[in-house]
């Protein structure tokens, strides 16, 4: 066993060589990696250390091993955690990445809603304006409202990149809603009424530029 154990720990340092080598620009891009033989004896280890070393940094999305091919980079470095990013990320930055997914997706509802999905919008549109009147409230439902709209967009990935959103966005609302509450709430439910309308309409400008500038003036307002 002790082999195995000394191992792995070469492989990892084998794999932060690699990976200092591809960050420092010595291969590109879409590069292909030198061979098994080449590269091993480069580095000083075995070729099983090296197979590691590479099968972890393909792990990490740096590499691509193909049959037959080689190894080649497929980035140059290793991405940074999605929920670390969102957390250094300022509100704003935050809204407006919200702003490019829903406005797109608010278009492609625009076209793609069935019925089904105008039912479940026009649901959560009620429940934003008659729901419980507590700030968490206030804000779930609201969530839930632009939530249908994503999922009447019927892309899978938009949905998951809003999800990604919600913890974030929900604490910032949360927070300004206690220190600023809504002002004329008749005015900001008739602005998601135009936005349903809009995609009941089947008109997919409008309802990207209905969601723009709600979600502007959100970014405005917490900013």
């Amino acid at each position: 066993m002790s082999p195995l154990v000394q191992r792995h720990p070469l492989a990892a340092q084998a794999a932060e060589v690699l990976l200092g080598r591809i960050r420092g620009g010595e291969w590109p891009l879409g590069h292909k990696l030198p061979g098994e033989t080449t590269l091993a004896a480069q580095l000083g280890v075995g070729r099983s250390t090296l197979r590691e070393a590479i099968r972890e940094l393909a792990g990490k999305g740096v590499l691509d091993s193909r049959q037959g091919s080689g190894v080649f980079v497929t980035a140059l470095d290793v991405a940074e955690d999605w929920d670390a990013v969102l957390r250094r990320a300022t509100i704003g930055a935050v809204i407006e990445a919200r702003i490019a997914i829903e406005a797109e997706a608010a278009a492609l509802a625009a076209h793609r809603r069935t019925p089904t999905d105008l039912r479940a919008i026009r649901r959560a549109l009620a429940a934003r304006a008659t729901g419980d009147p507590d700030i968490e409230s206030l804000v779930d439902t609201d969530t839930a409202f632009h939530r249908t709209v994503l999922v009447a967009a019927h892309n899978d990935v938009l949905i998951e990149l809003f999800d990604s959103f919600v913890p974030r966005i929900h604490r910032a609302m949360t927070d300004m809603l206690r220190a600023r509450p809504i002002t004329a709430p008749e005015e900001d439910q008739a602005a998601h009424q135009a936005l349903v309308d809009a995609i009941a309409d089947k008109d997919a400008s409008a309802a990207a530029e209905l969601s723009r500038a709600h979600l502007t003036a959100l970014k405005e307002a917490l900013s």
